[in-house]
């Protein structure tokens, strides 16, 4: 079975992985080169960005540590969530009546971009159009996603609210009180997703090196230098894509977000009489738990569930042993089922929830913290930086450009995760 790469074993078992397309190694950098911009990162966010510059006649030099789809971007659950965290009313309040109503637009069309990149250019990755369900835990979550829904319907977008027959319908259980389907969203093979962005990219002129670290950003008045370990790359502007793998690259970016494990489990193939009985409409929800699950089948019939994880080798095995459990608890005709895989990777949060576009120097952006969204939102904000190295004004992009402000104590949020999860566990238990 494929493992992710250079990944601890109790990280690495991933479905994904192991029916991940065929893909090319990309070479590492060596020696001097020159482009118009440097990517680094070669997860969604820097592929979408070396894909749109490429299209658009721009030389792109795009650098990965590992190989392209390595970190979250080949981890995640495959669902495309479109929108953030906040309401759109909440973001127009708080950003005007220019910019708010783009930034919500922009966000809740990243599905739209998803699904017409993967159409445009062929790409092979199980992509099904079937929408995002939101499944209401308590009556109180139902009547906050209803209100989501108005506020979304108000805009125009196929957004529509669920009673608890209708939830029960779609999802297969009983366990939720209510939901909200969002119809723009739905699932993908999220590793085959990010390969095919990568060989767009290629197809468009972009030059692809993994085995590529970023260990150094220096700038001129004319120009950025991106140096590895065996290379460099001078350009007119460099995109820094890295996400949660961010780490000390051009501090104080790193501390802007804390990497936050995130853990799954998937089944082999369910077989057609049991799977018919567990989301027969294919779809992906994800509930109102403070501890949030998120579930789904692929599309050879396994039973994928994920959630929130843990740093230690011996935590992360009982979170993994937790999500069987209440895989079992949501359906009980999977008591019983071989469960193959088990992985998981670092998904970036920030104290607003909103994800950051920093521009770091005249010629340096970054885009990251997509709080679980990333799918949809990294995809969005590649196009977003692809704009911004084209010349495009900050004041028209679609999303606000805001500066890198360090997370306060953020050496010591990541420790206190532990405690903070514990306290959300009690509370989702009591349903408050």
């Amino acid at each position: 079975m494929a493992e992710i790469a250079h990944e601890r074993s109790v990280l690495a078992r991933s479905l994904w992985a192991a029916t991940a397309n065929a893909a090319a190694e990309r070479p590492p950098l060596r020696g001097s080169v020159e482009a118009n911009v440097a990517v680094i990162g070669g997860g969604y966010t820097g592929l979408s960005a070396a894909l749109h510059l490429a299209e658009a006649g721009r030389s792109v030099v795009l650098l990965e540590a590992e190989q392209p789809g390595w970190g979250a971007s080949g981890r995640n659950g495959g669902q495309v969530n479109p929108g953030l965290k906040a309401d759109p009313d909440e973001i127009e309040a708080r950003f005007g009546p220019d910019l708010g109503p783009r930034m919500v637009a922009m966000s809740g069309g990243c599905g739209d971009l998803v699904f017409d990149l993967i159409a445009r250019h062929g790409i092979a990755c199980d992509a099904a159009r079937v929408g995002w369900i939101r499944a209401a835990t308590t009556p109180r979550a139902m009547r906050a996603l209803h209100d989501v829904g108005r506020q979304w319907q108000a805009r125009g977008a196929a957004v529509e609210p669920l009673d608890a027959t209708e939830t029960a319908q779609l999802l297969g259980t009983r366990a939720y009180v209510g939901g909200l389907i969002d119809r723009r969203g739905g699932n993908l093979h999220p590793l085959n997703y990010a390969l095919g962005l990568a060989v767009a990219a290629e197809r468009q002129g972009a030059r692809l090196h993994g085995g590529s670290r970023a260990t150094g950003i220096s700038a001129t008045a004319d120009a950025v230098t991106v140096t590895t370990a065996e290379g460099q790359v001078t350009a007119g502007k460099a995109l820094i894509c890295t996400n949660a793998y961010t780490g000390p690259l051009a501090a104080p970016l790193g501390r802007t977000v804390v990497p936050v494990t995130s853990v799954q489990v998937a089944t082999e193939p369910l077989g057609d009489n049991l799977g018919s009985t567990i989301l027969p409409g294919g779809h992906s929800p994800s509930d109102t738990r403070r501890l949030l699950l998120y579930f789904r089948k692929d599309a050879q019939g396994r039973f994928i569930m994920g959630g929130r994880g843990a740093t230690r080798e011996a935590s992360i095995r009982a979170c993994q042993a937790a999500l069987r459990a209440a895989s079992e608890r949501l359906y009980p005709q999977l008591q019983g089922a071989e469960w193959t895989f088990a992985w998981g990777g670092d998904v970036a949060l920030t104290s607003d929830h909103l994800p950051g576009l920093h521009r770091l120097s005249p010629r340096v952006m970054a885009g990251l913290g997509y709080n679980g969204r990333g799918v949809g939102m990294a995809t969005a904000m590649g196009k977003v930086l692809a704009e911004w190295a084209q010349d495009c004004p900050e004041v028209e992009l679609d999303f606000a450009v805001t500066p890198a402000r360090p997370i306060p104590l953020h050496r010591f949020r990541r420790a206190g995760l532990g405690v903070t999860a514990a306290a959300f566990g009690v509370l989702d238990r009591l349903g408050l």
